[in-house]
């Protein structure tokens, strides 16, 4: 054999072993390593802690309206109504201290003017409530406050607003007095005139006798389409007879819709 063979020979034996083909074994690192996440990742899902799992499923359950059987911590944290779920929790928080803030001045009024009508022997047919308007004074009866089927007040209405006045001046409020009756007959003629008129008349009491600012307060008649009972015993239609005296909130609506449940906040 030449020595030019030998060579030739030597030579395609040595590139026979610099050319083995090992590019397998990339895939198979690839996927060992995917595996290998994979039973990490199961493994975890595996160790769930079953307390705060149970503590996560009921708050977002509270947090959509369901109802949910098990009881809630809610010692760190502030539960939500469904309505407010997914707004900006900021904006929810600092509303919710607007409204506790609010609900606490008109309690505080509240208070006031039912000392006084205690004070005078007067707390009877007069009640109070806040709610997403403000405080509302209702004089329930209309024989109570008013001559049978007439806007003329008695004796009895005018102590009634001589004294809650000074505490609705000081207030500093827009006032909204509104005048209600019962679906009946009247001489008027309809009960819209008739519910105005006794409005207009409180009001005109409040400001010419009372002293309170025109400039806040304002009249206003429904008749008998914001009824509080649809029954029609005589008990019924007398609850249905009424003049509120509203001292209205000035906050924005989103607020003023947190003040009926800020109410209970504000007296803890």
């Amino acid at each position: 054999m030449s020595a030019s063979r030998r060579r030739r020979r030597r030579s395609d034996h040595e590139g026979e072993e610099h050319h083995v083909d090992e590019r397998w074994m990339a895939s198979y690192m690839d996927m060992v390593t995917v595996l290998m996440c994979m039973f990490i990742v199961l493994y975890a899902m595996s160790t769930v802690d079953t307390a705060k799992f149970e503590k996560l499923r009921n708050s977002l359950a509270t947090g959509f309206g369901t109802t949910v059987t098990a009881s809630i911590d809610t010692a760190e944290g502030t539960v939500v109504r469904a309505e407010d779920a997914g707004k900006d929790a900021e904006g929810f928080s600092g509303n919710q201290a607007l409204a506790v803030a609010e609900t606490t001045r008109l309690t505080g009024l509240q208070q006031q003017m039912q000392k006084r009508l205690e004070a005078a022997g007067l707390a009877g047919n007069v009640t109070m409530t806040v709610d997403s308007r403000g405080l509302t004074v209702r004089l329930v009866g209309s024989h109570t406050f008013f001559q049978p089927d007439s806007a003329d007040l008695n004796r009895h209405a005018e102590r009634v607003l001589d004294t809650v006045a000074p505490t609705l001046t000081s207030s500093r409020r827009q006032i909204s007095v509104e005048g209600h009756t019962a679906n009946l007959l009247t001489v008027y003629p309809s009960v819209w005139e008739l519910s105005t008129a006794r409005a207009t008349t409180v009001l005109r009491h409040l400001v010419e006798a009372d002293r309170v600012p025109a400039t806040v307060v304002r009249a206003t008649g429904f008749g008998s389409s914001r009824l509080l009972t649809t029954g029609r015993t005589p008990a019924d239609h007398e609850r249905n007879r009424r003049v509120d005296i509203v001292l209205l909130s000035d906050l924005p609506d989103a607020v003023r819709k947190l003040l009926p449940a800020a109410e209970g906040s504000s007296s803890r």
